[in-house]
């Protein structure tokens, strides 16, 4: 086959079938107020939230299980293909971490029709551009462009859907795992502050639970990775069943639908994918766990279990988090950075994934203050945030920012297409971007007073990153 995609017949790509674009549900949801219009109005947060905001799609179903989501968005030639695996590092079994990872780097190795390196020629000569990503719940492949290259950017991808394993052998699964591992050193092992990580994972969750190790996988297990285990892997997770193919930007929907039929249709539905439920847990007791690294200022991190994505705290701890880092003025930054002038830096998060979450502050202690100093502190503003909740301008302020955040976030059009993907997978529902923005309008200053209340003085993980050579004592 040459390498004249844009002159190849769909029926010459792949073998002609019967299997036709079986549509399991057909939302069109129209904007009751554009997306061009919301983008207009900016940071100017209340006023939008005062809006319906709805991002149009269709979705269907092709008879080999793969899901096709579809968004029109014709404001600038430009269109965005996002494909999410639905397999990550929480689906790896025992002994075999990091092929999540693994297979982030070999599905650009090439496939049968579009040898290496022909994906990444192919796509920059039509002016595009392509990456992916691996977490514990998904593994994300996208390629963005001008629309004019969506055929080749759909023939790209369903190439190395239907016809990778032709061409993978042991001579590409050593070289993309050497990858990996010097990838595993520069970022974790010879990274400062790198094994922080893979620690507090272990620490935070129970051995069993799929979020217990690490992304990256553990050396031990990549080098044990066969050629059939990476071969067997593929077939388990990465069939169309398990896949869905977001399309977003200037397109017509039945172009789109009428091409990825006649480049996927073809290719065979796998087995099912099933998993088990995965037990609650609560941590038992306070850990503490002491490094040393090649750092010259301490860090300390406070990490709590809270909840997966999108459960009703799920919100209020996002503005819990921005109350008391998000900004200068925020509670942990304005004392212990401003104030006290204990800390260099602070910063807290709420990670919220599929299955569970986890809430983490973070503070680096400037030269002359010790970990403890830092620890009192953020103890302190805890207690104070639990005790009294926060003011109304703060929660506004809080508000505020994640919508403009939000909204700015909708100005392109590959980030419109990767969060319909995020929502289908984790709500079942595309356009949950109206709810989403109401979930942060529900919350209350109770509601944060509470969140914080039941899992900031529950049992924590501790750990402490100290300059080589200066263990300090343990909380």
């Amino acid at each position: 086959m040459g390498v004249e995609l844009g002159l190849v017949p769909l029926a010459s790509v792949y073998p002609s079938t019967t299997l036709s674009m079986a549509t399991s549900s057909r939302l069109r949801l129209h904007a009751a107020l554009g997306l061009g219009a919301l983008l207009a109005l900016g940071a100017a947060a209340a006023p939008v939230r005062a809006q319906q905001l709805h991002v149009p799609y269709s979705i269907d179903t092709l008879r080999n299980g793969l899901t096709l989501i579809v968004h029109e968005d014709h404001s600038v030639p430009i269109v965005s293909v996002n494909t999410w695996r639905h397999v990550g590092s929480g689906d790896e079994a025992p002994g075999r971490t990091g092929l999540a990872h693994l297979y982030e780097h070999l599905m650009f190795m090439g496939s049968l029709h579009a040898p290496y390196p022909m994906f990444d020629r192919l796509l920059e000569a039509a002016g595009g551009d392509n990456n992916a990503s691996t977490w514990t719940d998904a593994t994300n492949y996208y390629e963005n462009g001008p629309s004019s290259a969506l055929p080749l950017m759909l023939w790209l991808e369903a190439d190395r859907t239907g016809y990778f394993l032709q061409t993978m052998d042991s001579a590409k699964v050593d070289l993309q795992r050497d990858v990996v591992k010097n990838e595993r050193r520069q970022s974790y092992e010879n990274q400062p502050y790198g094994m922080a990580s893979l620690k507090l994972t272990e620490m935070l969750y129970p051995v069993g639970h799929p979020y217990h190790h690490p992304t990256i996988g553990s050396m031990a297990d990549l080098t044990a990775a066969s050629l059939e285990d990476v071969k067997n892997f593929f077939r388990k997770y990465y069939a169309p069943n398990n896949t869905t193919l977001v399309v977003a930007g200037d397109v017509s929907t039945p172009e789109v639908k009428r091409l990825v039929e006649g480049y996927f249709g073809g290719i065979p539905a796998g087995k099912p994918v099933t998993r088990p439920a995965v037990p609650a847990f609560q941590l038992a007791r306070d850990t503490s766990l002491t490094l040393e690294d090649r750092v010259e200022l301490p860090r300390l991190y406070n990490e709590w279990h809270s909840v997966k994505a999108y459960s009703p705290d799920d919100a209020a701890l996002d503005l819990l988090a921005y109350i008391l880092t998000g900004a200068k003025n925020s509670r942990l930054t304005r004392s212990l950075v401003y104030e006290q002038q204990v800390a260099a830096n602070v910063f807290a998060r709420q990670d919220s994934r599929h299955l569970d979450g986890a809430f983490t502050i973070v503070a680096t202690a400037r030269p002359g203050h010790s970990l403890d100093e830092i620890q009192h502190a953020v103890d302190s503003v805890i207690t104070a945030l639990v005790a009294s909740g926060p003011t109304p301008r703060e929660l506004e302020q809080a508000r505020n920012s994640v919508a403009a955040s939000f909204l700015n976030s909708l100005e392109r059009v590959a980030e419109v297409a990767d969060q319909l993907n995020r929502y289908y997978y984790l709500t079942g529902q595309p356009d949950y971007f109206q709810k989403d923005l109401a979930r942060y309008d529900a919350v209350t200053a109770s509601d944060v007073q509470r969140v914080a209340r039941k899992y900031l003085t529950a049992h924590r993980v501790y750990l402490r990153i100290v300059p080589q050579g200066r263990k300090e004592v343990t909380p």
